[in-house]
């Protein structure tokens, strides 16, 4: 190619490429900055979550489910709405919640640190024609917390770590396939 006919993207990227790798002369062979997200959906419906019949912990769900409204929101083209209204439904269950104790202060014998996980099955859906576009069951994630020392957290401050962490991931899952 002669100078004259490289467009000025072209021009930019290959001057770049010099200090930043990832940056190709050909846009089909690495990054792009289209949105990973499928562009056939506009909206989603987020009903409230439910907890599994041995999840005793209450507000849990409804927690989760303003969690996902607002990452929905915030990182995703798409605009939350009702079921009546919306192209697809994100729809789930919490199936456990647990806590272990990760470190024991040697001093007292008390939990330095401990770990709380919570466990989920959801499903988005395309409303329009029943396709089930995400599906995962048994998706897990875990966030700490230190009950101990000057911070006292107590469970609400580690589950709402683990809560804002799992509404990330989940709506991570909803990008589209490579």
């Amino acid at each position: 190619m002669t100078a004259g006919k490289i467009g000025f993207g072209c021009v930019l990227c290959t001057l770049a490429s010099a200090w930043q790798p990832g940056c190709n002369v050909n846009p089909t062979q690495g990054y792009t900055l289209r949105s990973q997200y499928p562009t056939n959906v506009r909206t989603v419906s987020v009903p409230m979550w439910t907890r599994g019949r041995e999840v005793y912990r209450r507000g849990l769900e409804m927690r989760l489910t303003e969690a996902l409204v607002k990452q929905i929101e915030h990182d995703t083209p798409y605009k939350v709405t009702k079921s009546v209204r919306a192209d697809t439904q994100l729809k789930g269950t919490i199936d456990r919640v647990t806590q272990q104790v990760l470190t024991i202060n040697p001093d007292d014998g008390l939990p330095r640190e401990i770990e709380v996980m919570l466990e989920v099955s959801f499903r988005w859906t395309d409303l329009r024609t029943g396709k089930v576009l995400r599906e995962r069951k048994g998706f897990r994630v875990a966030g700490t917390y230190v009950p101990s020392g000057p911070f006292r957290e107590d469970f609400f401050h580690g589950s709402e770590d683990t809560i804002n962490r799992l509404a990330r991931r989940i709506v991570e899952q909803m990008q589209a396939d490579w």
